[in-house]
Formats: structure tokens, C-alpha cells, sequence
């Protein structure tokens, strides 16, 4: 069996190349703006058919990625494939004519191919060339023909025809009877080129010297090589039966609709025989000549000569069904006649169209351009005529259009912009109607998905943040979040987050705050100081996954809460030494007598930083009181003879905070009888070091300023030493020129005793003051000092001091000598610092403060200040 297979192989495959070799190339012919080929059946899988690439002018190189491809209905075998590579076209499977097309005539293959990019559609036909590939048989290898011994010379006997399934000249062309003396052949042809045989009497027959003839028929097909098929024809002669059966006419036409019913009559067939009893009774039957297919469709009654529908007849499989009747009587050595039926089918609408989709592009990108194709439609009424003209049309309110590309193909098109957001898929109902009446129609829906692509840009949920944070946060801690939507989806629609590049007080922003990238919880990494940094913003960034990505920022207003975390701090009065301030108070004040004004400072803000005075402790509750908005100290009542002339008060200063914050600060009040002419102790105020320290800022503007403040006051000096020096050689050795020593006029003596009090002076700025300190007569001589002071000199001290030597002629007692045992000793205090940035209210003049450090002569004592700028002595006579 297996060596059988083989060689019928073998010999296909001889066949296909003797085909070929006659034939030359597989044909290319243009028609009707489309390629035509043609290719011999049976050729095995690879065998070359035509170049596409080449023969449609395409570049090889791009079809992988413009997606050429062949596009065919849904369930239909794939004979033909392209190569993507080289743009060959070649058989993919074994390509067998006789089962891709049932009917005899051309056999064609249609193929539509597709090109994206931009979208191209081509057709294509391939015809399929037959091969002599069978060989003609017979229904059966013996046939039995009884002839009558009186049949006359001529008489014609039809014989079964030979079977070929292929095509032209390779189908069934002529017939062959074996060499005999009592019969001939005669090929007859069909209405549809088909052969067949007749056997024709030449002698006399005799059945009683033979009763049975024995001849061989040869059916021969034109093929190359020629095939042959045999079957053996049995002839009996019979005896005489006179009178044969007559058809009407020999050949008879009907016409049938093909939705008729089984059991439909077809015709009405009559044969009439002239003989009587059984030779005149007859019988109907279908010849030999008819195929299978027509003994499935019809039956013939017998006796009736009716013949009826038994199968469906199909329109579009055939339209034309050729029956062979022959008609015999009962009798013995009956002779059968034949006529030939031709039967019509009338085509009605029984098809509704089908709708395939050859090719789907989906899913879209919503930026996709009007005209673009999302799918191949092919469309198919197996009726003819009107019956098989179909229109085909899309649903309403939907972005698509059909356009019609060939006969039966539609390309399903985009008619304008998408928009994934608002509709993110479609349901496109396509809908065929054919032409016939009544219509049919077929609706078929395609789900059209609108892919997404990045063009909307994160948007914030609210255009911009105000964050309000405490200060003295712990680090870590969350202050707030930001949140962005994204319309888009998967890719495009992930959001990062991150904090725009920027610096906040000269740090990088990155040292403050942090985010989380993927939810948008912004932290705090420091704790933050409203005495530093009261607010402060920020650019937050929202930026999606996509290509190229896209993004949108955020402004974050970030505000710090004060917080009652610093206590008021005491600005005036200071107190002396770390302990008390004092203050002198005359005794003759009257009630409401200003002794003096507490000023604080309290860094924090609002509430916290609201200020109220009070008097925590007292020697004497009734003889003072402070404001307590002001801080302002004044006496209540007019001092007695029995109150202390000392009185030690405590003034707290609180805020108004929760929970409240305080400092105090303790006075010592000494009651005099009579004030010496200086500001109060209330009007010196320094500022501290835990104030000055409060804020980098003003710490930087002290540094600044007391660096400037030095290098000018050095620069003073060293032009005043330089002068003084210059003046000592210019007047050889005067201790004190005349214009700057002067003798001071004489002063009464004090009995205070010696004391070191506070002296306060203004000299005018940027001149050196020399004054000369005398001693009436019966005291110590006068003594000349000097002082040199810049306007703004932080202190200086009087180191040198030596007897005064006017000239002799202004000298009023040239009698008395100076004494070198008397010595005095003036300092100047540091000044007050700059207290630009207290309200007005707290500001005081910037004074300047002189004191007497040390006073010494032999046997009396002096006192002195400073107010005016001139210097005041007291003697004590020994």
C-alpha cells in the first residue's frame, strides 16, 4: 500500500513538472487593475507562484512592518502565504482543483492582500491550471445490454459514460470499443462538452447461433500522458419483442424554482408502445448516463413516468441539472429508448449576506487620524442578480464610516478625532442588506477599543496649598498632602511627585520639607522656628509615566504658627554686677512721679508677644506702682520721714501666651535729697545676649557694625596720637598747650566724702575734650588731662594724667606748685547699643557715660561727673 501512495506521488509529481516545462512560468496578466496568476494544482508546499513585492512595486523591506499580509474569510484554508521577507508568494498547502472548485470552468482563488501604513489594498486572482491527475471510470466495471434479435442494422444502444473529475482536454475526449463484427461506436457530445458513447448494430444478430456478445469499452481522456479507463459490455440477445417504446420528443426542458419542496413534480414524462398485454406496459428509469449527483435530487415513478424532487436543490451550487431517462417495455427482449431531461433552477433570495472581518486594527489610539482603517469587511450573497447585490452601512452617532474598497470589500474608516476620555470604546453595528425581495439583511457588531495616549497633562485638585504648620514640629512629622489627577490611564495616568529645586533662607528647599513620590505626603525634616522663618513656599511637581512625559506644578504656601515658647526678655533697666538695677529717687517727688520705665521684648508674635507689667514684690506697696501696659514706674504718694531710703521692688513682666511666660527684673531705689544731674539708670539698657542671639540677622548687623564702628574709632586714634605728638615737638615740651588745658575756676568743698558716682556726658562727636581739673587756694594744685573720643569709641580710658603748666603770665598763683601725689582716673562706659529695631516708645538717645575711676590727692578728696561736659571738683581742705 505504501509503495503504491509513493509512486502515485511520483507520478504527480512528473506531471506537475512536465506541466510546467510546457506551460513556461506561472502567468501575470493586469485585469481589470488587478493581478492575475495562475499555478498548476497538486505542486507541493514552498513551490514559487509569483513575486507580489516586485509585481505591486513594493519595498521588500517594510512589509514585516507595514503588516503585509492576505486577508480571507474566517474558517477558509490558507493555499497561498507570503513571504514577508523577499515578497514571494507561494503555495502553503497542497492546492487540489478538483476540491477547491466543485463545478467544471475556470477555478480561480481570489485573494485581497493588505498593506498598512499608509493602507493599501490590492486583489489578486490565481487561476488554478488542472493537471491530468485522474483517469476516466465507469460506474461499473460489467454492463449487461440486452438487444433483440430483430433490432434493424443501425439501431443505436447509449452506454454508460466514463467519469473524470478533471477539466478540458484532460476530462473524458473519446471512447474505444474492442474489435468485433456485430458492433460499432460513435461518440456523441453533450450540451456541456461532455462526451459519450453509443453502441451502433452493424450485423444482423442471431441468438441461436449466439446468444451473448462480449465487447470492451475504452474511455480515453486528452491528457498528457493520456489516461484510460475500462468496463466490460455484456450484449444478450433476446428474442423478438416488435415494437419498441417512443418518447414524445427526445429531449424536454423545465424550469424549477430552488426553494421547491421534496416531492415537488418536476415533469410529466409519456413513452407510448404500440404492443399489447406486458410488451406494451413500461417502465421508467434513470440511464447510466446520470450522475450520483442527479439520483440524490430526483426520483422517477416507475409506472407514472413522473419525476419527482427528492433532495434541495441549491442554486448557487448548480443551476442546471441534465437528467437521462430511458423508458422499456415488460416484455421479453425489451429495448430501452432514451430522452434527456434539461432542469432549470430559478435562483431566489434564500441567502442572507454574510459579513466577515478579514481585518481587525484594534484597538485605536485615540489620536488617531480621520481616514484611518480599523478593519477589512468582506461582504457575500451566494444569490445572483439582485439577490446577490448587497449594500452594507454603520450604525448612527459613531466616529466611522465604511468605504467601499473592491466588490464585496469594506474598509471600516475613522471619520474624526478620538477622544479615549470621553468615549473609551465602541460598538460599531454593521449592517448588509442584499437587494432582493423581500430583503435580507445581516447585522454584525465590532467592538472598536480606543487605546490611550499621553496628551492630558496632570491636574491639581486645587490650584494652590496653604499649609499651616506649629512651630517646634517634631521632625518627620506630616504637614499636609497634594493630590493630582491624571485622565489618562495605565502608563499615562501613574503620577510621581517631587519638590521643585529652590532655597529657603539660603538652604536648598530639600533640607525642610520632603514628599513622597508616589502619594504626595509631604514631611517636615526639621522643626521649624516662627522666630526664624514665619513662611515660606514651595513648587510641588506632579509628573505622569508617559512618552514623553507630561507635568504641571503646584505652588504650597507653607505657614509657621507661633508658638508662646520664649519668655519676655528685660531690656531696660539692666541690672548692675548680675544682681539689682539702682536707681536715686528724690524724696521730694510728688505722686505720679516718673521714677523710671521697664521695656521687654518678647520674640514671639500676637497674644504671645502681648506684654503686662506688674509689681510682684515691694518694700512698700504703697509708695509705688507700674503701668501695666507701659511698664512705666511711679511713685503713689509723697515719701515720709519714716520710709526707707532704700526700697528693693521685683516687676514681673508676663505675656499672653497659654500658658503664660514671665520675667522679672529686681530695682533698688535709693531716696536722696537731691538728684545729680543725670538720666536715670531706666535709660541705659544694653541688649543681652540671650536678645541679640534671638535672630542671625540682627546678630550679623551688630558684628557688622561694631567691625565698622572699631576700624573707624582705631583710624581716630591713631590721626589724633599723630597729631598730639606733633604738637608736644612744635611746642618743645609743654605738657598742655595753652588752647586745650584748662584750669577749671575753683569749687567748694564737699563733704560727701569720697564715692564714685555715675557721670553721664555728651561731648560733641569727633572732637577731643581737654579739661583741667584746679584746686582753690589752700588745696591741691590743678592738674591737666586729656581725652581723645571718637563718636562712636566703645570705651576709653584717661591713663595719663600730669600737673598743668600754663604759662607764667596768665598764672594766677605763682606761688603754689602742683602736687604729683594727686591723681585722677575718668573712664568712659561702653555705649549704648543700637536699639533701632524696639518700637519708638522703647528708644532713648544714645548716651554716653563718664566716670570718675579713681581720685587721690594728699589730705582732701574729690567728686565729680560729668553732665555737660564739664568736670566738677570737690576738695577737702587738710
Amino acid at each position: 500500500m505504501r509503495a503504491g501512495v509513493g509512486s502515485r506521488r511520483g507520478q504527480l509529481f512528473l506531471r506537475s513538472l512536465l506541466f510546467l516545462l510546457l506551460a513556461g512560468p506561472p502567468a501575470r496578466r493586469p485585469v481589470g487593475g488587478q493581478l492575475r496568476y495562475a499555478v498548476p494544482e497538486e505542486l507541493e508546499h514552498g513551490a514559487f507562484v509569483a513575486n507580489l513585492g516586485e509585481d505591486l512595486g513594493l519595498d521588500v523591506s517594510t512589509l514585516s512592518a507595514r503588516r503585509f499580509r492576505i486577508v480571507s474569510r474566517a474558517g477558509a484554508r490558507q493555499h497561498l502565504e507570503v513571504n514577508l521577507e523577499n515578497g514571494i508568494l507561494f503555495v502553503n498547502e497542497r492546492i487540489d482543483r478538483e476540491e477547491v472548485c466543485e463545478a467544471g470552468g475556470t477555478c480561480l482563488l481570489h485573494l485581497q492582500l493588505l498593506v498598512e501604513s499608509p493602507l493599501e489594498l490590492y486583489r489578486v486572482e490565481v487561476e488554478v491550471l488542472d493537471i491530468n491527475d485522474h483517469a476516466p471510470t465507469f460506474p461499473w466495471q460489467e454492463y449487461v445490454l440486452e438487444v433483440a434479435e430483430s433490432a434493424v442494422l443501425g439501431a443505436r444502444f447509449p452506454l454508460e459514460s466514463a467519469q473524470d473529475p478533471d477539466v478540458g482536454t484532460n476530462s473524458v475526449h473519446t471512447y474505444r470499443l474492442s474489435p468485433n463484427s456485430f458492433f460499432s461506436l460513435e461518440v456523441q457530445t453533450r450540451s456541456d462538452a461532455s462526451k459519450f458513447a453509443e453502441l451502433v448494430l452493424e450485423r444482423a444478430l442471431d441468438r441461436e447461433q449466439q446468444r451473448v456478445h462480449r465487447v470492451l469499452l475504452t474511455a480515453l481522456d486528452g491528457g498528457v500522458p493520456e489516461r484510460s479507463g475500462t468496463a466490460h459490455i455484456l450484449v444478450t440477445v433476446l428474442d423478438a419483442n416488435d415494437n419498441v417504446p417512443a418518447f414524445d420528443q427526445p429531449s424536454y426542458g423545465v424550469s424549477l424554482p430552488e426553494d421547491a419542496p421534496a416531492g415537488t413534480l418536476v415533469i410529466q414524462l409519456n413513452a407510448t408502445d404500440l404492443d399489447e398485454g406486458p410488451n406494451g406496459e413500461i417502465e421508467y428509469s434513470f440511464s447510466g448516463h446520470a450522475p450520483p449527483r442527479v439520483r440524490e435530487l430526483f426520483h422517477i415513478e416507475p409506472r407514472s413516468g413522473q419525476v419527482l424532487l427528492k433532495g434541495r436543490l441549491d442554486y448557487e451550487r448548480a443551476s442546471l441539472h441534465e437528467l437521462y431517462v430511458q423508458a422499456k417495455d415488460r416484455g421479453p427482449s425489451a429495448v430501452a429508448v432514451h430522452c434527456r431531461v434539461l432542469v432549470h433552477l430559478l435562483d431566489v433570495n434564500d441567502n442572507a449576506p454574510e459579513v466577515t472581518l478579514t481585518s481587525v486594527s484594534t484597538p485605536v489610539q485615540e489620536d488617531a487620524p480621520p481616514g484611518t482603517v480599523i478593519a477589512v469587511i468582506s461582504v457575500l450573497d451566494r444569490d445572483s442578480g439582485d439577490n446577490g447585490r448587497v449594500s452594507c452601512e454603520v450604525g448612527p452617532n459613531v466616529p466611522f464610516e465604511l468605504r467601499s474598497s473592491f466588490r464585496n470589500y469594506y474598509t471600516l474608516v475613522t471619520t474624526q478625532a478620538l477622544d479615549r476620555e470621553i468615549v473609551p470604546e465602541y460598538n460599531v453595528s454593521i449592517t448588509a442588506r442584499d437587494m432582493g425581495s423581500p430583503a435580507l439583511l445581516t447585522r454584525s457588531t465590532l467592538t472598536v477599543p480606543v487605546s490611550d495616549v499621553n496628551d492630558n497633562a496632570p491636574r491639581f485638585l486645587q490650584p494652590s496649598y496653604s499649609v499651616y504648620v506649629m512651630e517646634n514640629n517634631a521632625p518627620g512629622a506630616s504637614i499636609c498632602s497634594v493630590s493630582a489627577l491624571d485622565p489618562d490611564c495605565q502608563q499615562n495616568a501613574y503620577l510621581s511627585y517631587s519638590i521643585a529645586d529652590g532655597h529657603i533662607h539660603g538652604m536648598p528647599v530639600g533640607t525642610y520639607v520632603s514628599i513622597n513620590s508616589d502619594s504626595g505626603h509631604m514631611y517636615a525634616l526639621r522643626s521649624l522656628d516662627y522666630e526664624q522663618i514665619r513662611s515660606f513656599q514651595i513648587q510641588v511637581q506632579a509628573q505622569d509615566a508617559g512618552f514623553p512625559p507630561l507635568s504641571a506644578n503646584v505652588t504650597v504656601h507653607i505657614f509657621v504658627l507661633d508658638q508662646n515658647d520664649n519668655a519676655p526678655v528685660i531690656v531696660s533697666p539692666l541690672p548692675h554686677n548680675g544682681s539689682v538695677a539702682t536707681e536715686l529717687v528724690p524724696r521730694s517727688a510728688r505722686p505720679g512721679y516718673l521714677v523710671g520705665t521697664v521695656s521687654a521684648v518678647d520674640a514671639d508674635a500676637g497674644l504671645n508677644s502681648r506684654l503686662s507689667y506688674q509689681l510682684l514684690q515691694a518694700t512698700d506697696f504703697t509708695l509705688f506702682s507700674v503701668a501695666p501696659d507701659t511698664g512705666e514706674l511711679r511713685t503713689l504718694r509723697s515719701f515720709l520721714e519714716q520710709d526707707a531710703t532704700r526700697q528693693r521692688l521685683v516687676v514681673q513682666v508676663r505675656d499672653s501666651g497659654q500658658p503664660a511666660l514671665s520675667a522679672t527684673v529686681s530695682l533698688l531705689l535709693s531716696v536722696v535729697e537731691t538728684m545729680p544731674q543725670t538720666l536715670s539708670d531706666f535709660s541705659e539698657f544694653s541688649l543681652p545676649p540671650e536678645v541679640s542671639s534671638s535672630s542671625p540677622l540682627t546678630l550679623y548687623l551688630l558684628v557688622s557694625l561694631g567691625s565698622i564702628s572699631f576700624t573707624f574709632l582705631l583710624a581716630i586714634l591713631i590721626l589724633t596720637a599723630i597729631r598730639c605728638r606733633g604738637e608736644q615737638h612744635s611746642r618743645q615740651g609743654d605738657s598742655c598747650s595753652p588752647p586745650r588745658c584748662h584750669c577749671c575756676p575753683g569749687s567748694r568743698p564737699s563733704s560727701d566724702g569720697l564715692k564714685t558716682s555715675n557721670l553721664t556726658a555728651q561731648p560733641p562727636a569727633g572732637t577731643t575734650a581737654a579739661t583741667c581739673l584746679d584746686v582753690p587756694a589752700g588745696g591741691p594744685p590743678g592738674y591737666c588731662y586729656k581725652v581723645c573720643l571718637g563718636p562712636e569709641s566703645a570705651q576709653s580710658d584717661f591713663m595719663f594724667l600730669k600737673p598743668c603748666s600754663p604759662p607764667r603770665n596768665n598764672e594766677k598763683d605763682p606761688g603754689k606748685r602742683s602736687r604729683p601725689d594727686q591723681h585722677l582716673q575718668v573712664s568712659k562706659e561702653v555705649k549704648q547699643p543700637n536699639t533701632d529695631w524696639l518700637p519708638p516708645s522703647m528708644q532713648r538717645p544714645a548716651l554716653k557715660r563718664y566716670q570718675i575711676h579713681h581720685c587721690r590727692s594728699r589730705g582732701g578728696r574729690w567728686k565729680g561727673y560729668m553732665g555737660d561736659g564739664k568736670v566738677i571738683c570737690n576738695t577737702a581742705l587738710n
